[in-house]
C-alpha cells in the first residue's frame, strides 16, 4: 500500500488538465499519445474539447528523485482521474475527490485564478486532501507566473517554492510533478485483514458484460471468482472479472487495500448498481457501509418525451443506463396533453441538460422533445400545507396559493474591472442584489450576488461571457429558498392551453414576457386553412395576443359579373366552414418553436 498514490486533477474549465494527464500519461510510458486529451474517449468530448465524464487511469512511475525513503527499487501505482472543469459537471469531480487522497490544482498561468478553481479547491480541503498547486501553460507568451503564483500563495497559503511550473504542451515540469506526487500525497490509509469494504464511484453499461462499476478498495482485498454483496441493495454477485483500469480494461486474479478498479459480475438490471455504494465480501461482510456520496440536487428541470408515444419504454430504458454513467441525472415519469407521456428530468445546469439530449440522440438513438426548463418551486396554500412544484402545469388554483418561495443561489463572478459595468446591470436585470465585491488583485475582482435559480438557468452565462468578451468566470451554490411574487403564465392556441409552453415568471416580467412569446410563436407556427389565436393569460385574464392569419381561397373567382348575392352567398358557405375546420381543426406547435421560446431575449 506504500507505493499506491490516488490522486485527481481539479481546474477551471480551458486550463488544461487533459493535456496535462496526456504529458504524465508518456511521460510513465503508460500510453502512446497519438493525439490530444487521450482520456477524452467521448465523441462529443472530442468535438467541443470538453471533459464531461471523469477519467480513472493507472500508471507506473520509478521514482528518481533525491529523497532516500522513496528510492525503492519498486514501481510506484499512481492512480490518476481527470475531472470535468465546467460548473455542470461538479458531481463528478466531488466523486473524483471522494476517491483520492490528494490532488493536482492546476491554474493556467495567463488567465489565473477563476471561479470554478476556487469552488473545487474548496470541495478538495472538505475532503482534507493534500493539495499540489501547479501553474500551467508556462510556455505561452502571454504568461504571467510571478502575478499567479501571488494569487495561488493568497488563495491557499503555500510557499512560493511549492508551487509547480508546467507547461501541458511542452511536458516541462512534468518530472517535478511526479515527483511532488510521490513526495507529498499520502498513501492510502487502510486494513488489509480487515473485511472488504469498497466505494462505488462510477459504473458505466456494457451491452455484452452488463454493468462494470469502477470501485476504490478502504479495507481489505478482492479475489477473482469471490462471491460479494452490495450493500445498498443485499443483491449478491461473483466477481467473474476484477481488474484495473489502463486505457482499457487490464484484469488482474486479486486487488489490495488502496487499489481503485472494476469488477464485472453480469448485472443486467440497471437500477441495481448505485454510485456510492459499498461492495462487500458475502462470506465475511464489513459491520457499515462507508458513508457514500450526498444525493446530488438537481438545478434545472424539464420534460423529456419520445416523439412517437410507442418509445416510452425505450426512452425508460435509455434514460436507466445513462443514469449509470452520469449519476447527477434524476428522472421520474410524468404526462402531458399536448406531448404525451414522458419524464420529467433533473439537471445539473444547461449544458448539462444539452449533453444529456445529445448523448440520447447518439448512443441510444433516441429523438427526443425537450420542453421549457425550470426550477423547482415551494406552493404555500391558505391552509399553510406546503407542496413542491417542478412543473407548471402542476401549480393549484391561484385562488388557493398563500405564496410561492423560489430556489435562491448565491452567485461569485471573477471579472477585470474593465467590465464590473455591464455586469452588474445584467445581474440587476435577472433581480440579483450585490452581497459584497472584493478585489482579487491588480484588475481583477470579485462579485458575490444573490439571484433567483430561475434567472440564471436559461441564458445567464451566455450572456456574462458575451459582455465580458469571455474574461468573466461564473460559479454558484444554493443558499435556500425565499418568498418571491411569481405567476403562472399560460399560452392559448384557439382558446387551449398547450401546459409544454406554459411559464413560471415574475410579476414585474409577466406583461413583456408574454408578449414576446406571442410574437415569437406567431413567426413559427405554419399557417392554417383558419385563423389561430395566440393569447398570453395569468389566470383569467388576457394580458397578449396575436394571430396567424388564415390561407384563404378565393372562392368568388368564379364568379364573372352578375348579381353581388351569388358572391355573398359563397362567402357565406366559405365562412361556415371556416368556423366548422376551427372547431374541429387542432394547432400542432413544432419542436423548434419549443426551443425559441428557450432562446427568448
Amino acid at each position: 500500500m506504500k507505493h499506491i498514490r490516488n490522486f485527481c486533477i481539479i481546474a477551471h474549465i480551458d486550463h488544461g488538465k487533459s493535456t496535462l494527464a496526456d504529458r504524465l500519461l508518456e511521460r510513465t510510458q503508460t500510453i502512446k499519445v497519438t493525439e490530444g486529451q487521450m482520456l477524452d474517449d467521448m465523441d462529443l468530448e472530442k468535438e467541443r474539447g470538453i471533459t464531461i465524464k471523469s477519467h480513472a487511469i493507472q500508471m507506473d512511475y520509478h521514482y528518481d528523485g533525491e529523497l532516500a525513503e522513496y528510492q525503492d527499487k519498486a514501481p510506484y501505482r499512481l492512480n490518476l482521474i481527470d475531472t470535468p472543469g465546467h460548473v455542470d459537471f461538479a458531481y463528478e469531480v466531488s466523486r473524483s475527490i471522494a476517491a483520492c487522497e490528494g490532488c493536482l490544482l492546476v491554474v493556467d498561468s495567463t488567465q489565473g485564478v477563476q471561479a470554478q478553481t476556487i469552488s473545487n479547491l474548496y470541495m478538495a480541503i472538505e475532503h482534507d486532501l493534500e493539495i499540489i498547486p501547479v501553474l500551467n501553460k508556462c510556455d505561452m507568451p502571454n504568461s504571467m507566473p510571478e502575478e499567479v503564483e501571488d494569487e495561488i500563495i493568497e488563495l491557499i497559503g503555500c510557499k512560493r517554492e511549492d508551487i509547480i511550473r508546467a507547461s501541458g504542451k511542452t511536458g516541462q515540469g512534468v518530472d517535478d510533478i511526479l515527483r511532488a506526487v510521490v513526495e507529498r500525497i499520502p498513501h492510502p490509509e487502510g486494513d488489509e485483514e480487515a473485511p472488504l469494504q469498497a466505494l462505488i464511484f462510477d459504473s458505466v453499461f456494457n451491452s455484452f458484460r452488463g454493468i462494470i462499476a469502477y470501485f476504490k478498495i478502504v479495507n481489505g482485498s478482492i479475489s477473482k471468482g469471490q462471491k460479494v454483496t452490495f450493500v445498498n441493495t443485499q443483491k449478491n454477485y461473483d466477481a467473474d472479472e476484477i481488474g484495473v483500469l489502463k486505457m482499457d480494461l487490464s484484469p488482474r486474479q486479486t486487488l489490495h487495500c488502496g487499489d481503485v478498479g472494476y469488477i464485472v459480475s453480469g448485472i443486467k438490471t440497471a437500477t441495481e448498481v448505485k454510485v456510492g455504494d459499498t461492495i462487500t465480501a458475502q462470506d465475511n461482510p464489513c459491520r457499515e457501509a462507508i458513508a457514500g456520496f450526498e444525493e446530488v440536487k438537481p438545478m434545472v428541470f424539464a420534460g423529456v418525451y419520445p416523439i412517437e408515444t410507442e418509445d416510452f419504454e425505450y426512452l425508460r430504458a435509455s434514460l436507466e443506463k445513462l443514469q449509470l454513467n452520469d449519476a447527477s441525472l434524476s428522472f421520474m415519469p410524468e404526462s402531458s396533453v399536448a406531448l404525451g407521456f414522458g419524464f420529467r428530468c433533473g439537471f445539473l445546469g444547461l449544458l448539462h441538460m444539452e449533453i444529456v439530449q445529445e448523448r440520447l440522440d447518439r448512443e441510444f438513438n433516441m429523438n427526443v422533445i425537450t420542453t421549457v426548463p425550470n426550477v423547482s418551486y415551494d406552493v404555500f396554500d391558505k391552509h399553510g400545507d406546503k407542496m413542491e412544484v417542478h412543473n407548471p402545469a402542476g401549480m393549484p388554483d391561484v385562488a388557493a396559493i398563500e405564496h410561492i418561495e423560489e430556489p435562491y443561489i448565491r452567485a461569485s463572478i471573477i471579472t477585470q474591472t474593465d467590465y464590473i459595468g455591464p455586469i452588474m446591470t445584467l445581474c440587476l436585470g435577472k433581480r440579483g442584489e450585490l452581497v459584497k465585491q472584493e478585489y482579487v488583485s491588480g484588475n481583477r475582482v470579485e462579485l458575490y450576488y444573490d439571484m433567483p435559480l430561475a434567472e440564471i438557468v436559461i441564458d445567464f452565462y451566455d450572456k456574462l461571457k458575451s459582455i465580458s468578451k469571455g474574461y468573466a468566470s461564473f460559479d454558484y451554490h444554493p443558499i435556500g429558498m425565499r418568498p418571491s411574487k411569481l405567476v403562472k403564465l399560460d399560452i392559448l392556441l384557439n382558446g387551449e392551453p398547450v401546459d409544454a409552453l406554459s411559464t413560471l415568471t415574475h410579476v414585474d416580467n409577466s406583461v413583456t414576457f408574454g408578449r414576446r412569446m406571442c410574437e415569437k410563436l406567431k413567426e413559427l407556427l405554419p399557417r392554417q386553412q383558419f385563423d389561430i389565436a395566440i393569447q398570453a393569460a395569468i389566470g383569467a385574464k388576457i394580458i397578449a395576443r396575436e394571430t396567424v392569419k388564415q390561407v384563404r381561397k378565393d372562392v368568388t373567382a368564379k364568379c364573372y359579373g352578375g348579381d353581388i348575392s351569388r358572391k355573398r352567398k359563397l362567402l357565406e358557405k366559405q365562412k361556415r366552414g371556416k368556423k366548422r375546420m376551427k372547431e374541429i381543426g387542432n394547432v400542432q406547435v413544432p419542436q423548434k418553436a419549443f426551443l425559441a421560446v428557450l432562446k427568448l431575449d
